[in-house]
């Protein structure tokens, strides 16, 4: 089984993907660092594993973690190891041998553990170390854990990347969240979709906190200002949830997230894990318990109120067979099948068209929660202005389908638009299957344009969907049992009262020549 990615990072013109992998079978346990290879982010080598359990520091276990490039260019690996009393402490590697350009043996420096917790913190819920930065002095990292219930990111200081002393203080710290893990902190630009290296500082620079939570299995994040010298703290910027109900990189099956910077194109790269419900261990059992979500590319949006997202431009290269669709009326109750691609395997870019705004529902301060109100609102509840979207891995005749749709609402102030992907109808299969309705709020002001784009990646069991632009993804594991292979189709739909059209463009997806083999 594999689940979170570790630590990616780009070496010496090679992607590293360092990942957790049971190699005996798809359920957890017997962890190690399975390590794949790419020159594209699409094309994949697996290596023999990094690093495995193995000393007294590890032997247990050897957790996520991260990776970091040395300025003088040597990578060291920071993981997370179980000790035989089964606390967490944190360990780093090394290669073996730097001429080596796949980096593929690791080497436990004997001074490991480099840190431990200390007697007034939980030292079973600890873990993943971040990639470090450096500024001034002192390179820095943080390591995820708890206080009772509270979240707490710890941070340590080193001068030479060996000896790490915690700070007085905490990076961060929130109330009532539970559990934080896969932490991760980052800067971004104010300005443009230029990615940052992680020591990146200054007043152009804002800074962002990803947390991923235990108890809830999600992830949400902050964007904040990062005050390194005098405070050494992060502090959320003004109008950012900073609980449960914070913005999120994908409102869907999404978790245990890690972001690098890729110098070669001086972008930064987020990988996640779509992660399975334990609802699905029959599939659990084929392999299909955890997949990588398409890499994507991340920066901040001119608004500076959220990211951005949107798969990196690599995965184009397997796109076929074009399909286009220009100006297609939609009337309400109609649905049009996208003919002439591969809809098991399918890139599909919409751009959506509304005539009029009038017929929009009224919205109902109390909708607080977009997963809800997509649960309450689904795909075939007649609105004004939605629902219309896609039916995504759909049978011919509709006993299964997985559809992607905005639903639009008049709001005190403007228009509200949610994104919805609904499992609902995805299989046939009636019982074992965890099948959720994930959405989020899109933060768009239709009343410039009347218009809202919809990107989705189709495969097979995953269906990755990017709303305005990358400003609301959702990502869905689906198990339909009809809708497979030649027989899934995909349709444009509109089930709402108001007229809307649809300019349509799709690719059938061709597999990498090499997937992970």
């Amino acid at each position: 089984m594999a689940t979170d990615p570790n630590g990616p990072m780009y070496y010496n013109g090679i992607y590293h993907l360092f990942y957790q992998y049971n190699p005996k079978g798809a359920v957890w346990g017997n962890i190690v660092w399975a390590h794949s290879v790419s020159k594209d982010m699409v094309n994949w080598e697996a290596l023999e594993p990094a690093i495995y359990p193995s000393e007294s520091f590890d032997i247990n276990g050897c957790w996520s973690g991260s990776a970091t490039v040395l300025p003088e260019n040597k990578p060291v690996i920071f993981y997370t190891g179980i000790d035989p009393n089964q606390y967490q402490v944190q360990n780093y590697a090394v290669p073996e041998n730097l001429s080596d350009p796949y980096l593929r043996k690791w080497v436990k420096p004997a001074d490991n553990p480099i840190v431990v917790a200390d007697e007034t913190m939980n030292k079973t819920a600890f873990r993943d170390p971040t990639t470090a930065w450096k500024i001034g002095g002192h390179w820095r990292m943080v390591v995820a854990s708890r206080r009772k219930q509270r979240g707490m990111a710890y941070l340590y200081r080193s001068r030479d990347f060996r000896k790490w002393i915690k700070a007085k203080h905490p990076l961060h710290s929130v109330p009532n969240t539970g559990m934080f893990e896969c932490a991760d902190f980052f800067p971004v630009s104010l300005s443009g979709d230029t990615g940052l290296d992680n020591s990146a500082f200054g007043p152009n620079v804002k800074h962002v906190l990803k947390v991923s939570l235990d108890l809830t299995r999600y992830e949400y994040y902050t964007i904040g200002s990062y005050f390194p010298e005098a405070r050494d703290k992060y502090v959320v910027g003004k109008g950012f949830v900073d609980g449960w109900n914070g913005l999120r990189f994908d409102y869907g099956n999404f978790y245990a997230s890690k972001t690098f910077f890729d110098p070669s194109k001086n972008r930064r790269i987020l990988w996640g894990w779509t992660n399975e419900s334990d609802a699905a261990q029959d599939d659990a059992q084929k392999g299909w318990a955890g997949l990588q979500a398409i890499p994507r590319k991340v920066w901040l949006d001119p608004s500076g109120k959220q990211l951005l997202q949107w798969p990196i431009e690599e995965i184009e290269t397997l796109r076929g067979q074009n399909v286009q669709l220009s100006n297609q009326e939609l009337k309400s109750g109609e649905h049009i099948e996208v003919k002439g691609i591969t809809a098991a395997q399918v890139d599909v870019d919409i751009t959506f068209s509304i005539p009029n705004l009038d017929k929009a529902e009224p919205f109902d301060p109390s909708w607080t929660n977009a997963q809800d109100l997509c649960g309450l609102k689904g795909s075939t509840v007649q609105g004004g202005v939605g629902p219309f979207g896609l039916l995504t891995l759909a049978s011919e005749k509709l006993e299964e389908y997985t559809p992607v749709f905005f639903r639009v609402f008049t709001g005190l102030y403007k228009h509200v638009v949610l994104l919805c992907s609904d499992s609902g109808s995805s299989s046939l299969r009636k019982e074992g299957l965890y099948k959720p309705s994930f959405a989020g709020f899109v933060d768009v002001d239709l009343d410039d344009t009347y218009k809202i784009s919809l990107r989705t990646l189709i495969d097979h069991s995953v269906v990755e969907s990017f709303g305005a632009g990358g400003k609301t993804c959702i990502t869905s594991r689906v198990y339909p049992l009809v809708a497979v292979f030649d027989d899934a189709h995909l349709f444009v739909f509109n089930n709402g009262t108001e007229t809307i059209t649809a300019d349509v463009e799709a690719w059938s997806m061709a597999k990498p020549d090499k997937m992970n083999n």
